[in-house]
């Protein structure tokens, strides 16, 4: 048995599934997950010894590579201070300020600890100033596993071809009707029908969790000209996109200005950090200046604080236009490179992120990112994971790159990837 089956083995013995978070268990392509044990710049490094090429990047907010050193270095001061004090710190300012700077939708915010707090406490803020109930999600797009927004999520639900989780109330999964994106016409359906009962409308502004995809060139302006006028509040789910596709996210690049975003990853530069914020009216409506109640012992943890305002202080000097370039580049070569095997494939790309599709295409929501094959997915997988190169283990994932990428790198995995495709697609 190899150092890794060895550490599965004993990881099932205590952990559920082996694991933290279901993804990580490799159920959608079987085999067993490298355990890391190190990681710099755009490489890990497992147990056995072995070295791969990562675009899983922590699952989004490695965008400055594994172990950069100015965040190194501040968090290890930080850790020389203390770890949790349970009271306010000076950090905890100085990076809402800095977050605020880059997003101008956001007068007030709240940092909580994960993606999945953020966005439960935005609907919770949403449903409360409008004094309304029903929320609309996207088919196919995961904000985290709260109950109310489990209804028709991506990612790892996805994966396993769960529509909804066990032990969620029908009465909560009620209250989330779910359309399909980039539908216009759904949308208006749905607003007509029952706009007078809907708090929010929330939106991965870019889709990454049910792979990559992007929204149409309309698509954000209608949705936020039809919440306005039904007086619903839009939410921009940015956990994934917020400070990766452009400096502040998706919503400056786009020029969309949402009533409430809510943020994660890069924002904690690895470290367990989540944020949500808005206009200033509806942000006092939080406790303790309003009646919204939402606490957290461990929320503006100063170690992950520093490490946030590091991570987005070097990202603050970084150019988030070449790395765009950089980004389309590359997904221009695997196109290329499936082409040339005869692999039918649809990439979805966005500034650091994309997604290969192994169907014809095009994909513009859940039901077209179904028709892929994951079959032929898991043996493209699993030939490049043997060269070396390590994707997210599910064609319903986001792989994700970064400035710590090398041209010698991207090369690399382009090559990797011209055989892979011929093995995926015989």
């Amino acid at each position: 048995m190899n150092t890794n089956r060895k550490l599965m083995a004993e990881a099932r013995r205590h952990l559920v599934g082996g694991v933290n978070s279901p993804v990580r268990a490799f159920g959608a392509v079987g085999g067993t997950p490298p355990f890391i044990v190190s990681g710099r710049g755009a490489h890990l490094r497992d147990a056995a010894g072995r070295r791969y090429l990562d675009f899983i990047g922590g699952w989004g907010p490695h965008l400055l590579g594994h172990s950069p050193a100015p965040v190194v270095a501040a968090v290890r001061r930080a850790v020389g201070r203390g770890t949790s004090y349970g009271m306010p710190t000076p950090v905890e300012a100085e990076l809402a300020a800095l977050v605020k700077s880059a997003l101008p939708s956001v007068e007030k915010l709240r940092f909580v600890n994960s993606g999945t707090e953020a966005t439960m406490s935005a609907i919770r803020l949403a449903r409360a100033a409008t004094r309304r109930d029903l929320v609309v999600k996207f088919d196919g797009c995961y904000h985290g596993h709260s109950d109310g927004l489990l209804a028709g999520a991506g990612s790892g639900l996805a994966t396993f071809g769960i529509p909804a989780s066990a032990g969620v109330p029908k009465a909560f999964a009620r209250l989330t009707l779910t359309i399909p994106f980039n539908d216009v016409a759904a949308l208006e359906d749905v607003f007509r029908r029952q706009g007078r009962t809907i708090a929010a409308v929330i939106v991965e502004p870019v889709v990454g969790n049910m792979g990559v995809i992007v929204p149409r060139p309309w698509y954000l302006d209608s949705l936020r000209r039809i919440t306005k006028s039904h007086g619903a509040l839009l939410i921009m789910d940015e956990v994934m996109t917020g400070f990766r596709v452009a400096w502040g996210g998706a919503q400056v690049r786009d020029g969309i200005r949402p009533d409430l975003t809510t943020l994660g990853k890069v924002i904690g530069g690895g470290f367990p950090v989540g944020a949500y914020g808005g206009r200033a009216d509806l942000m006092g409506l939080v406790s303790p200046e309003g009646p919204v109640y939402q606490a957290g012992t461990l929320s503006g943890n100063p170690v992950a604080m520093v490490a946030g305002l590091a991570t987005l202080r070097a990202l603050a000097k970084r150019d988030y236009d070449a790395l765009a370039r950089t980004t389309a580049s590359f997904c221009a070569r695997l196109r290329a490179a499936a082409l040339r095997s005869g692999a039918e494939v649809w990439i979805g790309e966005t500034c650091g992120m994309f997604t290969i599709f192994f169907t014809r295409g095009p994909v513009w929501n859940a039901a077209d990112a179904r028709k892929s094959d994951t079959r032929r997915f898991r043996r493209f997988f699993h030939a490049m994971l043997k060269a070396g190169v390590l994707l997210p283990p599910s064609q319903f994932e986001a792989a994700f790159l970064g400035f710590a990428h090398t041209k010698k790198d991207l090369d690399y995995a382009v090559t990797a990837a011209s055989s892979s495709f011929r093995e995926g697609h015989t």
